[in-house]
């Protein structure tokens, strides 16, 4: 077994085992949760750069011979998602530490902690998986674990979101048990490569039939139009360290799942209607809800949404750029809305709530706040130099090189998303930034100074800033991401890599 590819899922199931038996000494609890969450950084590192150039690692469980036992994949798409989310893992880690410290949150740390790893190894497992029902079990790991987590600092509103949540990805799960039998019925086997080549002899009407439904499967999870009620009122409710986790992980997650399984399996060569209309519905759907919203959390949910659209407006282009447009999406948006979630954690402390309505001058009652706001604002609407301007210009770019009217409609609405967001994102500023603070606004942040509250909080904003930094350190780090984007991309649209490093030369 490649010990590289089994850390990212060994080390947090052995740290959240070892967290639980330390739950009464919360420093030491915290040291192994940290410590396993670094580890976990380290070792995605060194898979990223063996597998930047293209190479794709193999390992199966306990010897058996693919397409049997359990296989493990990493190839550049998977080794750098693995890399991104395990850095914005242990910084949100390191912000419920802050928090915790200061005494600023209900949640209990001693349960956090272990079902936070086991999210960890859940996500990693996912991104890992070799076949269809590891993929599965990753998906089922880390949404245990999100169930748990959601309700932490239980309220009426947290439950019930929880019980939506519950039972929209029970739903998806069921639906997933589904395809994974069909599609083990046709070809007689679990494992993504071997399903790869064996399903190019199927009736295409079949395919199409396959591919339509774990595209609902997986679109289910990553909430695009017309799934994706669940998530404005599921992610809002939950405590701000989670909260900002699920939106910058879950649905990427998905995405990967779509992609992954868009590609490999039911690879195509021309230009994807259903997912072009999908993302044009998904885009304008979630930007016009997030522009009715009062709630500064259900505005970014809903934004959260929307801009999902525009990672599916690439893959439905089918080709090396747009592909290579949607893996720097991928990466600017797990950032942006890690940081964007983090921030308003910071901004309840002080407003109490997330209401935008009763909420004005957070400008000067915390000038870096506006600062922290302000950057992954921009760069979520898309304004240069930001790593949401690059990742939508590389994606029009491939949309213009396509052709075709429905893909200028689909560049139109994006355009059109961007501007919106604009609006949504100024109208924030303007209602809660601008003008003269709210008296409780200005109690709070004395009453912050003064207690015992100060030095939790700096933490808490010193690795939201850490965050921030990070998208910018994406926006500078263009020119490198885009040629790994590149090397991931024809890795996806070629496919002929992947499936030889797991049965071996000469399977295609």
């Amino acid at each position: 077994m490649n010990v590289l590819l089994a850390v990212p899922v060994v080390v947090p199931l052995l740290g959240a085992a070892a967290a639980l038996l330390m739950r009464r000494a919360p420093r030491l609890q915290q040291a192994v949760a940290v410590t396993a969450l670094a580890a976990v950084v380290v070792d995605t590192a060194l898979l990223l750069r063996a597998t930047a150039d293209g190479t794709v690692l193999t390992s199966q469980a306990g010897a058996w011979e693919a397409p049997f036992g359990v296989t493990v994949v990493a190839d550049p798409l998977a080794a750098l998602l693995l890399a991104v989310s395990a850095v914005v893992l242990l910084v949100v880690q390191l912000y419920a530490i802050g928090q915790d410290i200061a005494g600023l949150s209900r949640a209990m740390p001693q349960v956090f902690h272990p079902i936070y790893l086991v999210l960890t190894a859940g996500v990693c497992l996912s991104f890992l998986a070799g076949d269809l029902f590891n993929l599965f079990v990753g998906f089922e790991v880390m949404l245990t674990a999100s169930y748990a987590l959601i309700t932490q600092a239980p309220t009426r509103a947290r439950v019930r979101a929880s019980m939506i949540y519950t039972v929209v990805s029970l739903t998806s799960s069921i639906l997933f048990l589904t395809g994974i039998a069909l599609v083990y019925g046709l070809t007689g086997t679990v494992n993504l490569a071997d399903i790869a080549v064996k399903l190019g002899g199927a009736p295409e009407e079949l395919r199409m039939v396959l591919a339509l439904l774990f595209l609902v499967v997986f679109g289910i999870k990553a909430a695009l139009v017309p799934m994706h009620f669940w998530l404005p009122d599921s992610y809002p409710v939950a405590i701000t360290r989670i909260s900002a986790i699920f939106a910058a992980l879950l649905t990427k997650v998905a995405v990967y799942a779509i992609i992954r399984s868009q590609t490999l399996l039911f690879g195509r060569d021309d230009i994807s209607a259903v997912l072009l209309c999908i993302a044009i519905a998904t885009m304008l759907v979630g930007i016009f809800g997030a522009l009715v919203q009062d709630d500064l959390n259900r505005l970014m949910s809903f934004a959260l949404v929307s801009h999902i659209g525009f990672m599916i407006f690439g893959l439905g282009l089918n080709s090396v750029s747009g592909m290579a447009g949607v893996v720097v999406y991928l990466v600017h948006h797990i950032v942006v809305q890690a940081s964007l979630f983090l921030v308003n954690g910071l901004i309840r402390q002080y407003a109490g709530h997330s209401s935008l309505r009763a909420m004005r001058g957070l400008n000067t009652v915390s000038p870096v706040l506006a600062v922290y706001f302000f950057l992954p604002a921009m760069s979520l609407a898309g304004l240069p130099p930001m790593s949401g301007f690059i990742a939508k210009v590389a994606l029009f770019q491939a949309g213009v090189g396509a052709g075709g009217w429905l893909v200028y409609a689909a560049i139109a609405a994006g355009v059109a998303t961007s501007l919106l967001t604009v609006m949504a994102v100024f109208r924030v500023w303007v209602r809660g930034f601008w003008g003269t603070p709210m008296p409780d606004m200005v109690e709070a942040r004395e009453r912050l100074k003064r207690g015992a509250h100060l030095g939790g909080l700096r933490f808490m904003a010193a690795m939201t800033g850490v965050m921030v930094a990070a998208g910018l350190t994406v926006a500078a780090a263009a020119g490198p991401l885009s040629d790994l984007a590149f090397v991931a991309a024809h890795d996806l649209v070629n496919g002929t890599s992947y499936i030889e490093a797991v049965l071996g030369e000469g399977a295609r």
